[in-house]
C-alpha cells in the first residue's frame, strides 16, 4: 500500500465521479438546475473532481451546446471546491479540437480524451488525433483508454510516446490491464486512475493517483475512504469500505448500463427527481429497480 510520505501525485484529484446528465422530464433538454444540485451532492460526499460529458453523462446523445451548457452550469456550482474535468473525445479530430478550445474558453480544469470510437483508427492515428486535441489548449489531458467501448486499446509504445507531450498528464484506465501500468508508471510522469469501480482498491495499492467512479456519485463518502486508507497504508480499512461497496458496484456495473443504473440510484436516493434517459438508453425496469434498491439499502445507502 501506498505510505502517508509517498503519495501519488494528483494532477486532477483524488475521488472523481463520472457524472450523470440530468435530463427534462421529457428527455429533450439537459436539466441544468438539477445538474447543479446533482454536482453539489457529488462534492459534499467526498468528491473532489468531478467529469462531464463523458460515456456515463450520455455524451453521445448531447449536442455540443448542451455540453457546454452543462459544463458551465457545473463550473459555476462547485468550480471552486471541485476540479472540473470535460469530456471532449469523439471520433472526429477536427470536432474534438473544436470541443476542446470552446471548454478551455470556459475555464474547465482539465479534458478527458477518450481513444477515438468505431472508426479504430491505427496506433499511429491514435498518437496523431490525441496530441492534436492536446495540442489545442494549455490544459491538463486526462487519456481514457477503454476499448471495450472504443474497440481499439492504448498500446504501450502509444503510452510512452503520448507521456512525453507535458499536457497530458493522466491515463483514466478501464482495460484493467495492471501490468501495463505498472510499466508505464515506472517510465513516464504519467499517472493512472482507475476507470474500473470493481477494481478501484487494486489500482490504489499499486499507485494509481485515484479513481474516475460511476459508483462515486451514489457512495462518494465509501470511496473516499478508500482512498484515505490506502494513502496511509491502513489495508484492513481499505478493504472494510471495498467491501461494503462490492454489492453495490455489482448493482450499478453490472446488471444494466451504468449511466442507467447511477440515474435509478440517484433518484432511489432522492437526489434526482427522475431518471430520464435519453435513446438509445431505456430506464431501469422494475426488476432492476428493486435489485437496485436492495443493493443500496443493505450498504446504508438510502
Amino acid at each position: 500500500m501506498t505510505s502517508t510520505d509517498q503519495r501519488p501525485a494528483r494532477p486532477f484529484g483524488a475521488v472523481g465521479t463520472a457524472m450523470v446528465t440530468p435530463l427534462t422530464e421529457d428527455g429533450h433538454g439537459v436539466d441544468l438546475d438539477a445538474a447543479q444540485r446533482l454536482a453539489a451532492h457529488v462534492v459534499e460526499h467526498g468528491n473532489d473532481m468531478i467529469v462531464v460529458s463523458g460515456t456515463t453523462g450520455e455524451a453521445p446523445t448531447l449536442t455540443d451546446v448542451e455540453k457546454l451548457a452543462l459544463t458551465r452550469a457545473v463550473l459555476d456550482a462547485v468550480g471552486s471546491e471541485a476540479t472540473v474535468v470535460a469530456g471532449v473525445g469523439t471520433y472526429d479530430t477536427a470536432h474534438s479540437i473544436d470541443l476542446a478550445r470552446e471548454h478551455a474558453e470556459l475555464g474547465v480544469d482539465g479534458l478527458l480524451v477518450v481513444t477515438p470510437y468505431y472508426s479504430k483508427p491505427s496506433q499511429a492515428g491514435v498518437v496523431a488525433h490525441t496530441t492534436a486535441v492536446a495540442d489545442a489548449t494549455e490544459l491538463p489531458v486526462m487519456l481514457y483508454d477503454i476499448p471495450g467501448r472504443t474497440g481499439t486499446p492504448l498500446s504501450t509504445e502509444t503510452l510512452l510516446r503520448l507521456g512525453e507531450n507535458p499536457r497530458i498528464r493522466a491515463v483514466k484506465d478501464a482495460k484493467a490491464d495492471l501490468q501495463q501500468a505498472s510499466l508505464i508508471m515506472a517510465q513516464t510522469d504519467l499517472v493512472y486512475y482507475s476507470g474500473e469501480d470493481g477494481l478501484n482498491l487494486p489500482w490504489l495499492s499499486i499507485g494509481a493517483s485515484g479513481l474516475v467512479s460511476v459508483v462515486g456519485q451514489v457512495a462518494g463518502d465509501l470511496e473516499k475512504l478508500m482512498v484515505e486508507a490506502t494513502d496511509r497504508s491502513d489495508l484492513p480499512a481499505a478493504l472494510e469500505a471495498h467491501r461494503q461497496l462490492a454489492p453495490v458496484v455489482e448493482a450499478i456495473m453490472s446488471r444494466m448500463p451504468g449511466a442507467v443504473a447511477a440515474k435509478a440510484a440517484l433518484h432511489l436516493q432522492g437526489v434526482l427527481p427522475h431518471a430520464v434517459m435519453r435513446g438509445p438508453h431505456v430506464p431501469a425496469d422494475a426488476d432492476q429497480l428493486r435489485m437496485l434498491s436492495a443493493a443500496l439499502d443493505a450498504a446504508g445507502l438510502l
